[in-house]
């Protein structure tokens, strides 16, 4: 193995959560008089932590969402994984490979510490992750593509951040990790591979990456 840690991105790389949170993400904005498609709440918000959608909404309509509106959301969203949530394929396989053979890996997502844990939870993954081993972009002031929330990351695993390898399938992540001085890989299974092309690698399937972190190549 070539890293001494493994940073796994949660929504669309853990678990298969991308489609319900944008297609909900969509549905509440446009409800709230903010147009909005599925394929534009992807492309504006996928990836991101709930700052930037209060923010890109302020910016581009003068008004700001409600105080409740995180709130809300968040609701909606964990009805939905409780009925629809899987895991990625294959990644549970990736983190017990890592797990048998003593490689260190962990979570830092964009979403809230309670987001995190309702879908580890519900797909089954959590038993794979020690409870210091789950970050946040709440654990920081900026979220991706900010490098904070990987520099923390690594920070409290005790791993410098070019030992470090970042799993990504949204371009503001690959950005952060490129930020923080980290390799990233780029899963594409929902991602054009054109969106993630800075990644030092792109992979379709979660048995490929594997290979990737061991390899030497670019």
């Amino acid at each position: 193995m070539r890293y001494d840690l493994v940073i796994f991105d949660n929504d669309g790389v853990l678990v298969d959560s991308e489609p319900i949170s944008n297609r909900l993400l969509a549905a509440y904005l446009t409800e709230l008089g903010h147009p909005t498609s599925y394929e534009d709440s992807i492309r504006d918000y996928m990836g991101s932590a709930m700052h930037r959608v209060h923010d890109l909404v302020l910016e581009r309509s003068g008004r700001r969402l409600p105080p409740d509106f995180d709130t809300t959301f968040h609701g909606r969203v964990f009805d939905a994984f409780r009925r629809e949530l899987r895991p990625v394929a294959g990644v549970a396989e990736v983190l017990e490979k890592l797990r048998a053979d003593g490689v260190p890996y962990c979570v830092a997502s964009s979403g809230s510490h309670e987001r995190i844990r309702v879908a580890l939870r519900t797909t089954g993954l959590y038993d794979l992750f020690d409870e210091d081993r789950i970050f946040s972009s709440e654990d920081v002031g900026r979220g991706k593509p900010a490098p904070d929330l990987f520099l923390h990351a690594a920070e409290r695993m005790g791993v410098v951040p070019e030992r470090c390898a970042v799993v990504e399938d949204s371009p503001l992540g690959v950005q952060a990790a490129l930020a923080a001085g980290m390799d990233v890989y780029g899963y594409t299974a929902m991602t054009p591979a054109a969106k993630l092309a800075a990644a030092r690698g792109l992979f379709v399937e979660m048995a490929e990456l594997r290979g990737l972190l061991t390899s030497t190549h670019k």
